[in-house]
């Protein structure tokens, strides 16, 4: 069965340049191409300093390319995210591009369930609807109810990484980026977090994800795509 491509890259290259040290390059890796389909998830492998984070950050515009195309699905068109105005890169975000990171970015005075519920609010959904599915979210990832309305500042790295987990996934986005997403969970909540990750697959979430546990890796993964190939030697 072919599958619903949702997310091209193309000649891929990454330099940084180095301005506190004179204008210095460092090259990470040339001539990436990689394609995912609705309903797949590829597991980006390679050593340390391969450069997975910095492909999964450039496959969201957090970093830019210094060459090549990261064409994905929005609005049933294929867009070039990295020519793309900031206006519209944000819209891709907002609407088609969800993003999982193993560190959450605390909002100051927000607690975990608003913070969680937003990003449903953000795509469209009722405050109150989108409320009781954050906490439905928190319920499943163990998350204490004790803790839903408290700023996550002072939570423990796993307590983070579920309220993160919920906020990336409490919405149906067409592609999901996952950046360890299981790094800081025990073996109880790192089931439950596949088990979401698995869903969004069987709802059609075209997702690449960095994920050094094998045995999750094995679980979530329709194929792996090593990284070390396309790394530039110094």
């Amino acid at each position: 069965m072919t599958q619903h491509m949702m997310l091209q890259v193309q000649d891929l290259s990454k330099t940084f340049t180095l301005h506190t040290q004179g204008g210095a390059t460092l090259p990470v890796f040339d001539g990436v191409n990689l394609a995912v389909g609705a309903g797949q998830c590829i597991a980006l492998t390679g050593a340390s300093g391969a450069g997975k984070s910095t492909l999964l950050r450039s496959l969201y515009a957090n970093y830019r390319p210094s060459s090549g195309q990261v064409l994905v699905r929005h609005r049933e068109a294929m867009v070039d995210l990295t020519g793309a105005e900031p206006r519209l890169q944000l819209e891709i975000r907002r609407e088609t591009i969800g993003y999982v990171s193993q560190f959450l970015r605390v909002i100051p005075r927000i607690p975990a369930e608003g913070i969680v519920a937003e990003a449903a609010v953000a795509g469209g959904m009722d405050a109150a609807q989108a409320l009781d599915a954050a906490r439905a979210l928190l319920r499943r990832l163990n998350l204490p109810e004790r803790l839903w309305s408290v700023p996550p500042a002072t939570f423990s790295g796993g307590e983070q990484q579920r309220v993160n987990i919920a906020r990336g996934l409490i919405r149906s986005f067409p592609v999901l980026l996952l950046d360890e997403p299981t790094a800081s969970l025990d073996a109880e909540n790192r089931n439950v977090a596949v088990a979401l990750i698995m869903e969004a697959k069987a709802k059609g979430a075209a997702i690449v994800a960095i994920c050094h546990d094998e045995t999750v890796r094995a679980e979530i993964a329709d194929a792996v795509f090593d990284v070390s190939a396309f790394q530039v030697a110094a």
